[in-house]
């Protein structure tokens, strides 16, 4: 219970210093004052809310897919980043964009749709190459798996980059990671595959705990090991292709996040799931706020403050493990 207070506390925070902070300060009470300045009203109801929506929806996606993937495959290296889903992703989003993929009936989802087949069919390959190497399906042996596809990924993403004519600048931006200037359109767009992605992930928490212990001992405790990897891999890749398509890549939200919250909560999924979600959101909430201020009026990618978080918090878990004798 103290962790949800924690992380609640924290996340309320983050939403009143996102929508308050800035160039032009805007008291919270804006939000619910009728009778407040309408400058003050557009900058908080058609700027700086989005965002922060925006922000917390992508930090949560990326923190409860990261902590899923952790736990599913037994390691804390494990993330959406790590894995070359977010890779994968990017291919899928970047080839839509590339090629002006726009599909009818999809509409608007079309790039979020296309960036989830991205994540989802690199999730899937990364796996199957790990099996055709080590039959055992080691967890070094996926990290390193998911490592050689990400870089295969980004030559791809290069090269498409490389031949862009008119949707450079578009594609740039996109890659560099970022929620400015996203609006209400992209919080709806993400907003049900978020739900859904979330969804798959919560009904499988118990079972997450059962495959801690292995495989084989979940299966004697009657779970559909098959069946539940499978909602796992398709909830966490929806989730991680739902975050790239609408904010481009940003990396160690999945890594950190959940390995923070399993130090300071303990490890039982039906707690590291939902807690890993609201830090997750408080996380990237923080971060964008930071990129948009430190120097002011310049804004920086996002994804710039993640690394300059996540890399140092996955030299110190990389080496904890190696001391423990683990990967």
């Amino acid at each position: 219970m103290i962790g949800y207070i924690m992380s609640i506390s924290v996340l309320l925070l983050a939403i009143w210093l996102g929508v308050s902070v800035g160039s032009v300060k805007v008291p919270i009470q804006t939000l619910w004052d009728t009778g407040a300045d309408a400058i003050a009203t557009n900058i908080v109801w058609k700027i700086r809310m989005p965002r922060v929506v925006l922000a917390g929806l992508v930090g949560a996606s990326l923190a409860i897919a990261g902590a899923a993937f952790q736990s599913l495959l037994k390691n804390p290296l494990a993330d959406p980043y790590t894995l070359g889903v977010s890779s994968g992703a990017s291919v899928g989003a970047v080839a839509t964009l590339f090629f002006g993929i726009s599909i009818p009936f999809l509409g608007i989802f079309t790039l979020p749709v296309f960036s989830m087949v991205g994540a989802l069919v690199t999730m899937l390959l990364v796996i199957s190459f790990a099996k055709l190497v080590d039959r055992g399906m080691k967890m070094e042996t996926i990290i390193l798996t998911g490592i050689i596809f990400s870089s295969f990924l980004g030559s791809v993403i290069s090269l498409m980059i490389a031949l862009t004519g008119e949707e450079l600048r578009q594609i740039i931006g996109w890659l560099l990671g970022s929620v400015s200037m996203r609006g209400w359109s992209f919080v709806q767009m993400a907003l049900p595959f978020v739900i859904i992605g979330t969804f798959l992930l919560w009904i499988n928490r118990r079972e997450l705990n059962a495959m801690l212990f292995g495989e084989e001992r979940a299966k004697h405790l009657g779970v559909d090991v098959k069946k539940r990897k499978m909602m796992i891999l398709i909830g966490g890749s929806m989730l991680t292709g739902t975050a790239v398509s609408v904010s481009g890549t940003i990396g160690f939200v999945g890594l950190v996040v959940p390995h923070m919250t399993r130090l300071l909560f303990g490890s039982d999924n039906r707690h590291v799931l939902p807690l890993s979600f609201i830090n997750g959101a408080s996380l990237l909430i923080i971060c964008d706020l930071v990129s948009r201020t430190i120097i002011s009026p310049t804004e920086l990618p996002i994804g710039v403050i993640t690394a300059f978080i996540g890399a140092p918090v996955f030299a110190f878990i990389f080496f904890k493990q190696r001391k423990k004798g683990g990967v």
